[in-house]
């Protein structure tokens, strides 16, 4: 019942793209841990949290993708959560190096140390267990997100303000954490992580095994989403972004339909959060910087919004790029994200999937050569005049009822 149930939810893309997140949650380690050093499959270490970071980042496009491109919400701020999922990660990771750090306090982490706090600010408390950690992984984007959307949706901010709104929320985030006496570390942030759920951080072993726990992250959040777009509620999510004055004509209320999405996607950036953390080894303020949110965004449109496949493969091609070009030019990175956003903008206004579509709709033709054949258009055959040589005339048949006959 279940299978069947999920076979509904999923379309055909959808299904191969879970499939193949479960083969690389196994060939990745399997690849780093089993094969060894020499043989051209082998995976090195590093590799392993590159690939779970590039993952984690597909998972905060596919996010943004639920409320951009099926409720036509353009969020400048979806940097906040992400950031405030892995802040409460990192926190719980803070709590497990108790008396192992520089100043070896078995309770406060070094930085409150050495910012003379006397004791655990209250909010701390409870990031010692890993359910309470990984449960505020997703109520604290999820509350920020409702507390956000029933505000900004109820009083029917739309379109660029809206945007700009969720744009100055992670911008005063970052402002506030950046602050030591707020408690989260400053602009130095957490860091010098030890263990997660009693193992080394810094083991192939564990690093494997969160680029496993990535991945399937992602194919549940991709089995969340499709299921989301492909039900009614998904309808009347696309209806609220094409028309949302007709919606709420009809009797809908687009903000609640608004808000259920913005919360829905808030708590997944926050899960892609709290698998980042642990595989790169620190969160600072740098994460609320509102240019992250316009990265996922050009994410988004590179693959193609309104499609579940399409922010996953923005995501995962822009970050390669990324990470072959700050090292190879650093100094032209920004130069060819900005040209690769107008570009997008101006000759793949539906992203990669939505060339690929198109590709596959006109039977492998170019736009070129379909519209030149729609201009061209068919020839119309002329109607047979009926013959004259039997002496009688034959009238077409035009429907039901008798044929009407000849004049004598």
């Amino acid at each position: 019942m279940i299978t069947h149930m999920l076979l509904r939810a999923l379309d055909k893309r959808a299904i191969w793209l879970v499939l193949a997140l479960a083969f690389v949650a196994i060939a990745v380690p399997v690849c780093n841990l089993v094969i060894p050093e020499g043989n051209f499959l082998h995976l090195p270490n590093y590799a392993v949290p590159l690939l779970g970071k590039y993952l984690n980042y597909a998972m905060l496009a596919l996010a943004l993708d639920l409320v951009w491109g099926y409720c036509g919400i353009l969020s400048l701020g979806h940097a906040a959560f992400f950031a405030l999922g892995a802040y409460a990660m990192g926190m719980y990771l803070m709590r497990q190096i108790g008396a192992r750090g520089v100043y070896a306090n078995p309770v406060l982490p070094d930085f409150m140390v050495f910012l003379n706090y006397k004791e655990l600010p209250w909010f701390w408390y409870g990031f010692d267990h890993w359910w309470f950690a990984f449960l505020m992984v997703m109520v604290v984007p999820g509350l920020l997100a409702f507390c956000f959307g029933i505000l900004a949706f109820r009083s029917r901010v739309t379109g660029v303000y809206l945007s700009i709104i969720t744009q100055a929320m992670t911008y005063a985030l970052l402002l506030a954490f950046f602050r030591n006496d707020l408690g989260f570390g400053g602009n130095n942030g957490l860091t010098d992580f030890k263990d997660i759920l009693g193992f080394n951080v810094q083991a192939a072993s564990t690093r494997a095994a969160l680029f496993a726990a990535s991945a399937m992250a992602l194919a549940l959040a991709v089995i969340i989403c499709s299921a989301i777009v492909n039900s009614k509620l998904g309808k009347i999510m696309v209806a609220t972004r094409d028309a949302e004055s007709r919606t709420r004509f009809i009797g809908w209320r687009p903000e609640n339909v608004k808000l259920f999405a913005f919360v829905v996607s808030a708590v997944l950036a926050g899960i892609a959060g709290a698998l980042y953390v642990p595989q790169v080894g620190i969160i600072n303020p740098g994460e609320f910087d509102p240019g992250n949110s316009i990265e996922a965004v050009i994410w988004v449109a590179v693959g193609g919004r309104g499609t579940i496949v399409g922010p996953i493969i923005g995501a995962i091609l822009v970050n390669v790029g990324k990470s072959y070009f700050t090292g190879a030019l650093p100094e032209l990175w920004l130069f060819a994200l900005g040209a690769l956003f107008v570009a997008v903008t101006l000759f793949l206004p539906k992203g990669i999937v939505g060339l690929w579509n198109q590709w596959r709709g006109s039977g492998g033709k170019s736009e070129r050569e379909v519209s030149a054949e729609a201009e061209k258009g068919t020839e119309v055959e002329e109607p047979a005049l009926p013959a004259a040589s039997t002496g009688s005339t034959e009238w077409p048949k035009t429907g039901s009822g008798p044929e009407p006959q000849p004049a004598q």
